[in-house]
């Protein structure tokens, strides 16, 4: 009886012991990033400049792998599937975490009991881009366009729930008008669509439509200000839509049930990173803003985000 009562509080002493001996040996191998869309776009770059310094801090690899699809639902779900030991882990953003839990009737995963929240990484602004053989050359005249046609002006986004296609709800919400959505892969899918004549009117990430300029012509950003990559160009509110503010953000995230020590860790390199003057210098040149959080700070965010979107969404 002793015996087995003996062998019983050793056999639990060694499970609750177990969490922090692996943080005290993490990592000890490389670590996945699962990004959920094509590289090129600004959640790729982002994370790929983020791990490339945190790879240094750990000393080992972190592997960036793109699954693109779903607005960067594919790669969620593969992370919340994933085991909780901190070698999965998500670049995600409001598509993935929040769009998902409104526009799916039965999301593949729950996000507040899926995964365990690390920290916000940054925020973004996408841009409203249209061919330069398209008539409108102002946001007044786009929505004009639309009241005179109600959903026959088609719209490319990088995918359902994706920041495009956030943007475009909103344009829809406050201009009180109607467009067809056209969903693709990722953001350097739809300047080919758009450059290809597909569409002709799209939202993209505002250093992408910087980027090409000379072969678009863009109307505003969705930020509420003015984006440094694109100055001269008007935010949606200042082009009339009056209120309209959809900025973004990234978030990275870990399967839920990962040990509390990795979650801290990973939490203070992340911020260290984030802090760094060259990536900051770096990153808002590309229309990124570096915006570190605490894990419970980016869990309130989500669930601020899954109301501010249902009410969008539900009043388009």
């Amino acid at each position: 009886m002793k015996a087995a009562l003996s062998y019983t509080i050793l056999v639990s002493l060694c499970l609750t012991n177990a969490a922090p001996v692996a943080a005290q040996d993490y990592p000890s191998r490389p670590i996945r990033l699962l990004v959920g869309f094509s590289p090129g776009g600004n959640s790729d770059v982002s994370a790929r400049l983020t791990a490339a310094r945190m790879s240094e801090a750990l000393g080992t690899s972190i592997v960036v792998d793109n699954r693109a699809g779903a607005a960067g639902v594919v790669a969620a779900q593969i992370v919340a599937r994933a085991p909780a030991d901190g070698y999965t882990l998500a670049w995600s953003s409001q598509g993935a975490l929040v769009i998902s839990q409104i526009m799916e009737k039965t999301p593949p995963y729950k996000t507040e009991t899926a995964f365990a929240p690390i920290g916000r990484t940054f925020t973004f602004a996408n841009a409203l881009i249209v061919r330069p053989d398209f008539p409108a050359k102002t946001v007044a005249d786009v929505v004009a366009i639309a009241k005179q046609k109600p959903g026959e002006l088609n719209y490319a986004t990088q995918g359902v729930g994706s920041a495009g296609h956030l943007s475009g709800q909103m344009f829809q919400s406050v201009a009180r008008v109607k467009l067809a959505h056209v969903p693709y892969k990722g953001g350097a899918d739809v300047i080919t669509a758009l450059l290809g004549g597909e569409v002709r009117v799209g939202f993209a990430a505002t250093t992408t439509a910087a980027n090409i300029r000379s072969k678009i012509r863009v109307l505003a950003v969705t930020s509420r200000e003015r984006d440094p990559s694109l100055p001269d160009v008007p935010s949606m509110h200042e082009a009339g839509l009056t209120g309209y503010d959809a900025t973004f953000w990234f978030g990275m995230v870990a399967p839920a049930g990962t040990p509390a020590p990795i979650i801290k860790r990973l939490n203070a390199l992340l911020g260290d990173v984030l802090k760094d003057p060259n990536l900051v210098q770096t990153t808002r040149r590309q229309g990124l803003n570096p915006v570190p959080s605490s894990p419970e700070e980016l869990s309130a965010l989500m669930k601020s985000e899954l109301q501010r979107w249902r009410e969008v969404i539900a009043g388009r």
